[in-house]
């Protein structure tokens, strides 16, 4: 096998040296005596150590990661991947929404609510629910049992009953199958791209054996067998349930052609992509074929061979596929999830979910773009995780229930032609706290930054009281806690990258929550209060002298959580008889900028418009009309 060990987060009981020292250096160790089957073992590795050390950690990270991608040849970067269009558009998926009793009626009505809304969902997922599937541990009638779903075998790559015999709403009674489905709601909602769900081996519990409709690809009974550390590390029911029940397992010599014949049949019914969720399940039914680390690169050079022979767009998303065996097998999927799941209904996990992504999205990240799950808009912690979403540089998308949305948050994300003002690159946790627990230590804020074309983001959460890390329940008390941190221009890194060569070598910082706008040198800092669940994002752009006198600093669209999302591009155009400062970008709202002069007046697409000047904190704010998409905007002093 090849195991990657990172160095990890410190804990307060580590000594500052010690800190030091991790903070320097990266650690990924590969041992290769244990290949992930009991009736092989591999021979002791030749090269079995890198080390790898330098002064900025995420710099260091990206290097080393270069570094393993180079000498092992097994995977690709991050930077280096075809991205899914899908990305920059909000979605929606059904799995919160509905479970798996999703119907087509229900997708009709949810994509029918977003879009009456204002936030129409651009990218959907049909999650678990629509395939032809067997359960012979559930009859129907009987009384439902906890985790027998996960012991259900798939049938056929077709859709089940529901989709197939599923009209649509102006149409004679006659069947309709999934094509038409599709067809219909992306024509009546303008929604652009349609995945579907399905497990790396099909379903949860794989291929039924002697179905017609899948005995082709010669599936056998396999019995998983979860890892000691696992076990102590966290019990999970879907992989306990399918320990008990057997996973129905494809042979590796017929796996490319079930997932071209699965694909090949999804993308004639006009279907873009497919989440491939169970991915870990490898690893524990991997003896007797040749080990974990071959049969997970098997599996997933030929996933990534059909998604490209049917899916031009690269239309992937991976889950449950954080084992180091899938990441560094990945050559071509862009994106994977970095956490357990949204549970909605767990008030426990809310905290530990933004912490969890940012942390992992360290190493994650350089690999994939991360993907933060999907939430509620309509919850107690809607907003922490929507803040988390705009910043993270990931898709964004929800499972609410249809008619069950707050779309005073989703207009903070979502522009009304349903685009998303995506952050440059996977939102990570800040350097001070690359070395504290946010969760549990009782005094830390959570920090996360990035990057737009013109600005950089940081947003702070307050994760602590709320949760705690799984294997810690016993050892804090959980109790809402009112904490004050600061936030400074010097918790974004690559600031250099936006930094203009003529600049003032001072920020104009933007607090969202506040409404505020502050001048801040680098070091400089803004105190922040914030209680358990409570969050604020700040926009951070260097300010630009213009016309030699003229001190500006676009924020972007001050009404959207990811404010400097919204520019593309800033410049200074005219003469000595007309200075004028053109700003690119798109959304409707309100456009914020740090401006220590007085607009004669301001255009936006040639037309004037109003704007509001203060002398006080020197903030510009012009309005753009509302219908405006694109917009071209020329500040005139």
């Amino acid at each position: 096998m090849v195991n990657s060990g990172v160095a990890s987060r410190g804990t307060q009981l580590m000594s500052s040296k010690s800190v030091l020292k991790l903070m320097e250096c990266f650690y990924i160790i590969w041992t290769l005596q244990n290949s992930g089957d009991s009736t092989k073992i591999a021979p002791a590795p030749f090269k079995a150590v890198f080390v790898n050390y330098g002064n900025n950690p995420f710099k260091l990270i990206t290097e080393s990661m270069k570094i393993l991608q180079n000498y092992t040849g097994t995977f690709a970067l991050r930077e280096t991947k075809q991205m899914p269009g899908m990305l920059d558009w909000f979605g929606w998926c059904t799995w919160d929404a509905f479970y798996q009793d999703v119907n087509p009626q229900g997708i009709r009505d949810g994509l029918k609510s977003l879009s009456e809304g204002g936030t129409p969902a651009r990218f959907l997922i049909i999650d678990d629910g629509w395939q032809d599937t067997t359960n012979e541990f559930q009859k129907e009638g009987e009384p439902s049992r906890e985790g027998s779903q996960f012991g259900a075998r798939l049938m056929s790559i077709r859709e089940n009953k529901k989709f197939r015999d599923a009209p649509n709403c102006n149409s004679s009674d006659r069947p309709h199958g999934l094509k038409d489905f599709v067809s219909n709601i992306k024509g009546t909602f303008g929604v652009k791209y349609v995945y579907v769900w399905h497990a790396l081996m099909g379903y949860w519990g794989g291929l039924h054996p002697n179905s017609p409709g899948t005995k082709q690809y010669n599936p056998t009974l396999k019995f998983p067998l979860q890892s000691t550390g696992n076990l102590t590390h966290r019990r999970d029911i879907s992989m306990d349930c399918m320990e008990e029940y057997g996973v129905g397992t494809v042979d590796p010599e017929r796996i490319f052609e079930f997932y071209d014949d699965l694909h090949s049949y999804l993308a004639s019914q006009e279907v873009d992509g497919v989440k491939v969720d169970v991915q870990n399940i490898l690893e524990t039914i991997a003896t007797g074929s040749g080990g974990r680390v071959s049969l997970t690169r098997h599996f997933h050079q030929s996933l990534e061979k059909s998604i490209s022979n049917n899916f031009p767009d690269n239309g992937i998303i991976c889950c449950m596929a954080q084992n180091t065996d899938s990441v560094y097998s990945s050559k071509a999927s862009a994106v994977t999830r970095a956490s357990d799941d949204y549970y909605p209904n767990n008030p426990t996990t809310q905290t530990l979910h933004i912490a969890a992504v940012a942390y992992n999205s360290l190493f994650f990240g350089e690999v994939f773009v991360p993907d933060w799950d999907m939430f509620y808009s309509l919850h107690d912690a809607a907003e922490f995780h929507a803040v988390a979403r705009a910043v993270g540089g990931c898709m964004i998308y929800v499972s609410d229930k249809p008619g069950k949305h707050d779309f005073e948050i989703l207009k903070r994300l979502v522009l009304p032609d349903g685009s998303v003002l995506r952050a440059k690159y996977p939102g990570r946790p800040s350097r001070d706290c690359l070395f504290v627990d946010p969760v549990m230590d009782g005094k830390s804020l959570m920090k996360i930054w990035n990057l737009n074309k013109v600005s950089g983001v940081v947003a702070v959460f307050n994760c602590q009281g709320a949760g705690t890390w799984p294997g810690l329940e016993n050892s804090v008390q959980l109790d809402s806690l009112e904490l004050c941190g600061e936030i400074s221009p010097a918790d974004i890194d690559y600031l250099a990258e936006i930094a203009p060569q003529s600049w003032a070598r001072d920020f104009a910082v933007f607090s969202f929550k506040s409404g505020a706008l502050s001048r801040l040198s680098m070091q400089g800092n803004l105190s922040v209060n914030l209680k358990t669940l409570q969050c604020d994002v700040f926009t951070v752009t260097p300010i630009k002298i213009y016309h030699q006198e003229i001190q500006f600093a676009p924020i972007g669209l001050i009404n959207m959580y990811n404010s400097g999302g919204a520019i593309s591009a800033v410049e200074a155009i005219g003469d000595f008889s007309c200075n004028i400062i053109r700003i690119k970008g798109r959304g409707e709202g309100i456009f914020g900028a740090y401006s220590n002069a007085d607009p004669k007046f301001c255009n936006v697409n040639m037309d004037e418009v109003e704007f509001k000047w203060s002398s006080e904190q020197h903030f510009l704010k012009v309005h753009v009309p509302r219908g405006t998409n694109s917009w071209e905007m020329d500040i005139h002093f």
